[in-house]
This record gives structure tokens, C-alpha cells and sequence, in this order.
């Protein structure tokens, strides 16, 4: 019964509450396009707060045990079990030794002292500095191996531009699990210095 209620909580998430944005009516992180290549782009963000879990397991596993945690977080179990409004995109990153780390960026109307407090204590709520990051955005259902190639590519394309590889891969996942596979933006992103 406690997983049927999270997957009707998921759901509500994620037919969006008419949220201002850019994705299917989800608030994403703002950036700006400092330049464009086909599919990537140098992209400038701002700060931003996010709620991150870190995971043990493969990387599917990984995402989806920490997606729960972080929605059972933002529809509720928070003090005093307030709301919180999905954003896209779920963030995916390796921290290596088979640990992922899962993110969602905080809505922007929330600062670091207005965010409530998780329940979960593997739940961390931290700031990001505004960073500098290459991309790749493309579409379908990517596997492990499939992501890795995209960023061992992204990474070389990097770096015969000049730019400096800093941080990442980060994984990124813009759609409900049920979006055809050719309507999913999915990216796979790096840090730059």
C-alpha cells in the first residue's frame, strides 16, 4: 500500500501544477548559451539550491531509489510536511566506487532559509555556486553504456576546444518515465573551469 500512495504522489508530481518554466510546464535551472555546436552548448548558470541523495548501486538503480527518496522529500515529508513543486531535470552524477549522486534543483522561489528541512536524513539541501558547464541534450531511452559514450565524446569535443573538463559526467533526465522515448530530452554534462 506505501508504494501505491508514492506512485499516485509521483504521478501528481509529475502532471506539473502549472508551474512558470521551460519543459512540459516544469521549472528548470536558468542558464544562458554561450555557445552552440549541433546538439552541445557552453552554458552559464546561476546559483541555485538543491536537495542530492547519494545512492549505492548500478546507475539505473541508483536513479531510481533516489528519485523516491527525493520525492517522498518534496510532496511531503519535509517539516511541516509542506509541498514542494517538481523541476526538471533529475540530475545523475558518479561520485565513484559504484555511489551516485541523485539531485533535484529547488523551485526558485525558495532560499536556503525557507526550504523546510528534510525528514530523511540522507537527504542533503545545499547551494551551487553559479557554474560554467558543456552539454549534450538528445533523445530517447539511453542506457549505462550508451551514456558513457556520450560523455567520453562530449569530453574530447571539450577539450579540443580549449575548454577545460572540470567536473561531471552529470546525467540529466527531463521527462516522466512514461514519454515516448523520442519526446524525452535527456543530456549528458560536464563542469568546465
Amino acid at each position: 500500500m506505501r508504494r501505491t500512495g508514492l506512485a499516485l504522489a509521483l504521478l501528481a508530481g509529475w502532471a506539473g501544477q502549472g508551474m512558470a518554466d521551460e519543459r512540459k510546464g516544469y521549472e528548470m535551472p536558468a542558464y544562458t548559451v554561450e555557445s552552440t555546436e549541433g546538439t552541445r552548448e557552453v552554458r552559464a548558470y546561476g546559483p541555485r539550491l538543491v536537495a542530492e541523495v547519494a545512492v549505492q548501486g548500478d546507475r539505473k538503480a541508483a536513479i531510481n531509489t533516489g528519485f523516491r527518496v527525493l520525492a517522498g522529500y518534496i510532496f511531503g515529508g519535509n517539516e511541516g510536511s509542506a509541498k514542494i513543486a517538481m523541476t526538471v531535470p533529475v540530475d545523475q552524477a558518479d561520485q565513484g566506487g559504484g555511489v551516485w549522486t541523485v539531485r533535484f534543483t529547488m523551485p526558485s522561489s525558495f532560499t536556503a532559509d525557507t526550504l523546510p528541512k528534510p525528514n530523511d536524513a540522507r537527504i542533503t539541501l545545499r547551494p551551487l555556486p553559479p557554474a560554467r558547464m558543456v552539454a549534450e541534450s538528445f533523445s530517447g531511452l539511453p542506457d549505462s553504456d550508451d551514456l558513457a559514450a556520450r560523455a567520453a565524446a562530449l569530453a574530447e569535443w571539450a577539450r579540443a576546444r580549449g575548454l577545460s573538463v572540470t567536473g561531471g559526467p552529470i546525467y540529466s533526465f527531463y521527462d516522466a518515465p512514461w514519454s515516448l522515448p523520442w519526446n524525452r530530452r535527456n543530456e549528458v554534462a560536464f563542469a568546465l573551469k
